[in-house]
């Protein structure tokens, strides 16, 4: 019987992997055209693909426009906020009746260990050209539909304001009021009868990292994360946190993640 192998793509969107885009991810526009050579390849073993897309607004809880200092200034991309520079009013948002739900987020955020509040380039907003599919890879993705007559899962997330998205299972902190931002059971579920899941997708070092984790934390045991297959020339970190993708790739090879590359899978 035939392997039933799963592709999981993380957010190959304009934005992170083309040079121009508003948050390129140093050689994702690479990693992308070995990946499309690599599901042109495989199209008939491929039993579905499953793509995410990072789908944000312009006001976002990880945007300068959400945050102010005192002055009145937005902070600059890839400004580290913390709880104690909100407590002591270094940074507020720019509605101050929105202060005590934030003063609550971060803390809340910084309790689960994850990552400190990072603001971000504005990025992948919602009906932009930076939100689409890289090109070379959307027309793989097309083939692959063509000839097997199925569809790509396309699994969307981070239009919630409030919270940050990093991982497709959950966000970093769900919004009780909002479903979107609760675990994705229905995308857990599409891949619980998967004989190999292979992962490929940008950044390795945050939004790759956090849905592999959290696609190992929610099944049982590491049985599981033994089907789990990194491509590892498809992902590459945000740079300047490059040790984040490293610590995410040993600790996930210590239960069992396969590593390999998109040449050698399945070849």
């Amino acid at each position: 019987m035939a392997l039933n192998v799963h592709l999981v793509v993380i957010d190959p969107q304009v934005d992170f992997c083309d040079p121009n885009g508003a948050l390129y991810v140093q050689g994702a526009d690479a990693d992308m055209r070995r990946l499309a050579q690599m599901v042109e390849r495989l199209a008939p073993r491929l039993a579905d693909i499953h793509v995410t897309l990072d789908s944000h607004r312009l006001i976002d809880v990880a945007h300068p426009i959400f945050w102010k200092d005192s002055a009145g200034r937005h902070p600059a991309p890839f400004t580290l906020i913390t709880a104690a520079e909100v407590e002591a009013g270094g940074w507020t948002p720019s509605l101050p009746g929105l202060y005590r739900r934030m003063l609550d987020y971060v803390r809340t955020l910084e309790a689960n260990g994850r990552y400190p509040l990072c603001i971000w380039p504005p990025h992948c907003l919602i009906g932009s050209a930076g939100h689409c599919v890289t090109p070379e890879l959307r027309e793989a993705l097309l083939g692959w539909e063509r000839r097997r007559f199925a569809m790509v899962d396309y699994v969307t997330k981070g239009s919630n304001p409030w919270t940050e998205h990093y991982s497709a299972v959950v966000a970093d902190v769900p919004d009780p009021t909002d479903p979107g931002t609760q675990i994705n059971t229905r995308f857990l579920q599409t891949l619980a009868d998967a004989d190999l899941v292979a992962i490929a997708g940008e950044a390795g070092s945050h939004c790759l990292a956090n849905t592999v984790r959290d696609i190992a934390r929610n099944f049982a045991d590491d049985s599981y994360v033994r089907r789990l297959v990194l491509l590892e020339d498809a992902t590459s970190p945000v740079p300047g946190f490059e040790p984040f993708q490293a610590d995410f790739i040993r600790e996930m090879q210590a239960r069992g993640m396969q590593v390999t590359t998109t040449t050698d899978f399945l070849a």
